[in-house]
């Protein structure tokens, strides 16, 4: 399947909040196949992301979540609509590197060291070599990897792998993060592991997360907000508020909470309930606090 030819939005863009970290308006994405058929991926896609949020996206195989990402992300091109991270093109965020971003796969280089791939980054933008070992110092000691230093990423678990693909997404200080099933591939008690170490980064860094997920449980314990998406073409069809607690505060035991599983409920009940279309492009809002 190939692209269709992108519309590039037109500048100067309407006035956005630059405080905002990611502002969606009336996005589009349309593919076109080999034999011409086009697909709608994305439709009417209308998401504000505030400074040091955590949203997490959610919804079936299929229903856009990567693909509104890599927009947020400039990898790829809307074929309508605006895209503004922190007030800027998505094309000009990447080019002043104002996010980092995480894959389900770490994406290491096996030939460097750990802390050589956290410096990579660091050293392909310039930055001093005195600079980046502190930086590169300061980012192990974040994630718990300041013994791994000088390991390779196949003396690894797939867990340390993550943490260290997320400390090179922090290496230049971004203030969002933009993570697609970041820990989609780990089992499940390092998943959770994980999911809580990503919250005491994220309370200790202030950035703001856009989350792809699959599972209604991670996303309940991770986020601020829950963005629910309806099968193909993608629509959000709702925004549940599910607040536990400030980040650094979320403990394992968070799991058993009540407002826990009213979050796990109202979720599950957005995703497989009837697909409603709001009417004005803008998502219905749910607070289960």
């Amino acid at each position: 399947m190939t692209a269709s030819a992108p519309i590039a939005a037109p500048d100067p863009a309407p006035a956005v909040d630059a405080a905002e970290a990611v502002v969606v308006r009336a996005v589009e994405r349309i593919f076109v196949g080999a034999k011409g058929a086009e697909v709608t991926a994305l439709t009417g896609i209308d998401l504000t992301v505030h400074a040091g949020e955590f949203v997490s996206l959610i919804g079936p195989s299929g229903c856009g979540k990567s693909t509104l990402l890599r927009l947020i992300a400039d990898l790829d091109e809307p074929t309508a609509g605006d895209i503004r991270v922190f007030g800027k093109s998505a094309r000009q965020a990447r080019i002043d590197q104002a996010y980092g971003i995480a894959f389900q796969q770490a994406g290491l280089l096996p030939w460097r060291s750990v802390a050589a791939n956290v410096e990579l980054p660091l050293q392909l933008h310039g930055m001093a070599k005195a600079e980046r070992r502190a930086r590169v110092a300061e980012l192990l000691e974040l994630v718990s990897l300041s013994d791994f230093a000088g390991h390779y990423p196949d003396q690894l678990s797939g867990g340390m792998q993550q943490r260290v693909a997320i400390a090179r997404s922090l290496a230049e200080r971004p203030k969002l993060l933009l993570m697609d099933e970041p820990f989609g591939a780990l089992d499940e008690m390092t998943r959770e592991r994980m999911q809580t170490e990503l919250l005491r980064i994220r309370a200790e860094t202030g950035a703001a997360v856009v989350f792809v997920t699959h599972s209604i449980p991670e996303a309940v314990y991770l986020s601020d907000r829950v963005v629910v998406m309806s099968p193909r073409p993608g629509r959000i069809t709702a925004e549940i508020d599910v607040r536990l607690g400030d980040a650094a505060d979320r403990g394992e035991d968070l799991r058993e909470d009540a407002a826990f599983f009213a979050g796990v409920t109202a979720v599950r009940e957005a995703l497989h309930g009837p697909q409603a279309t709001p009417a004005t492009g803008s998502a219905r809002g749910v607070d289960v606090r």
